[in-house]
C-alpha cells in the first residue's frame, strides 16, 4: 500500500512540475505575449516590405499588433518619443539628423536594417547626359539643358524632387539655394510614386527625364543606372547646416552608373535604421536585442521593390516568403530575443 501511494505521489509530482513547465517554456518562447506595439512605417512604400518583416517577426514573439500606421517624418518623430507610437524601422541617418532633437528625449535609435548602402543622389536619362554632355547640376544653367527638360513650359528644367515632409526634401531645396538653381530647376513635389510613374512613361516615349532618388527604390530597377539613366554629380559637396561635418561621406567610390568615379553624390550615404520609444525598450528587453539582431539585404529589398513596381502588392505574403527562406537565420535572432526576455 505504501509502495503505490509512493508510486502515485511522485506521478502526480511530475504531472505537477510538467503542467507548471507549459506557461514558463510558452512565456519563454511569446516574450511579448499581452503587450501591444503600435508599429508605423514612412509614406514611401519602398519601406514598407522590411516594415512587414519585422512586424511578423515581433508577433512571432507574441507581441500585438494592429494595422502600420503611414506617417510622415515629423510626426512620426514626435510620436514615438511621446510614446504614441512605438516604433519605426525607417530611420535614415543621417539624413534624419535634422529629427534628433524632436525624438531623443524620448526615443532611440537601435541596430540597422542595413548599413551604409542606401544612397541618394540625382539622375538623367543616359542618352540626354551624352547628347548634352551633363555630368553635374551645373549644366543645368545652360539653356539647351533647361529647354530639352522643359516638359510644363515654363522655362525651367522639370525635376521630381521630394514631397512636403520627407527628409530629402530639406537637402534639394538647400542644394537649388546653394547651387543657385532657382530660376533653372522646378522640383516637382507631388507624390512621389506617381512623379516617377510620369517620369518612367515619359523616358519610355524618348523624352529627357531628370530625377532625385534613394537606393533601395523600384526606381533604379526600372531606370538601371549605367544602362537607361546616370548618376550625375554636384557642383561641390555642399550640405545643410551642421551636416557639412559629413562632407566626405556624400562622395563615394566604386557607385555604379555614375559619370565619374569617385562621384560626388551630393547626400551622405545612410544607414536605415530602426528608431524605437526608449521607455518601450527598458520594458522590453526582447525587442531591443530583436532590433539589434535583424538585418535585410539591400539586394532583397530591390527585388521585392521591383515586384512592388510590377504590380505584386501583397506585401505580408512576400514578408512571410522571406523569413520563410531565411529561417534559420530568423530562428537565430528570435532566439536571441527570449534569451534577452528571461
Amino acid at each position: 500500500m505504501f509502495r503505490l501511494t509512493k508510486s502515485l505521489t511522485s506521478a502526480g509530482v511530475i504531472a505537477l512540475l510538467t503542467t507548471a513547465a507549459a506557461p514558463i517554456a510558452l512565456a519563454q518562447d511569446t516574450p511579448g505575449e499581452g503587450v501591444s506595439v503600435v508599429m508605423a512605417q514612412p509614406t514611401w512604400d519602398t519601406g514598407w516590405f522590411h516594415t512587414e518583416i519585422y512586424k511578423q517577426l515581433l508577433e512571432e514573439l507574441g507581441y500585438s499588433l494592429g494595422d502600420t500606421m503611414t506617417l510622415d517624418n515629423p510626426a512620426f518623430y514626435q510620436s514615438v518619443a511621446y510614446g504614441d507610437v512605438t516604433l519605426w524601422v525607417d530611420g535614415w541617418f543621417p539624413l534624419h539628423d535634422t529629427y534628433r532633437e524632436a525624438f531623443e528625449s524620448g526615443a532611440e535609435t537601435v541596430g540597422a536594417v542595413a548599413k551604409g548602402g542606401a544612397l541618394e543622389g540625382y539622375l538623367v536619362d543616359k542618352a540626354s547626359a551624352e547628347k548634352f554632355d551633363i555630368t553635374s547640376l551645373d549644366d543645368f544653367k545652360r539653356e539647351e539643358v533647361q529647354e530639352a527638360f522643359d516638359r510644363d513650359g515654363d522655362g525651367k528644367a522639370d525635376m521630381v524632387a521630394c514631397p512636403p515632409g520627407w527628409g530629402c526634401e530639406i537637402n534639394i531645396e538647400h542644394h537649388l539655394d546653394a547651387y543657385e538653381l532657382r530660376d533653372h530647376i522646378n522640383p516637382i513635389k507631388a507624390g512621389y510614386s506617381a512623379s516617377m510613374a510620369d517620369a518612367v512613361a515619359a523616358y519610355g516615349a524618348g523624352e529627357p527625364i531628370l530625377f532625385y532618388t534613394w537606393t533601395p527604390n523600384w526606381t533604379v530597377n526600372e531606370l538601371v543606372p549605367g544602362e537607361d539613366v546616370v548618376w550625375i554629380e554636384v557642383p561641390e559637396v555642399d550640405l545643410p547646416g551642421d551636416m557639412m561635418e559629413l562632407a566626405d561621406a556624400a562622395t563615394r567610390e566604386g557607385v555604379t552608373g555614375c559619370v565619374n568615379d569617385p562621384c560626388k553624390l551630393g547626400f551622405p550615404a545612410n544607414d536605415i535604421v530602426p528608431v524605437a520609444n526608449s521607455d518601450f525598450l527598458e520594458a522590453n528587453p526582447a525587442v531591443r536585442a530583436l532590433l539589434t539582431e535583424v538585418e535585410v539585404p539591400l539586394a532583397d529589398i530591390f527585388a521585392q521593390n521591383a515586384a512592388m513596381n510590377a504590380g505584386d502588392a501583397d506585401i505580408e505574403a512576400q514578408a512571410a516568403a522571406w523569413i520563410a527562406d531565411h529561417r534559420p537565420e530568423v530562428d537565430g535572432w528570435l532566439d536571441a530575443a527570449r534569451a534577452a526576455a528571461q
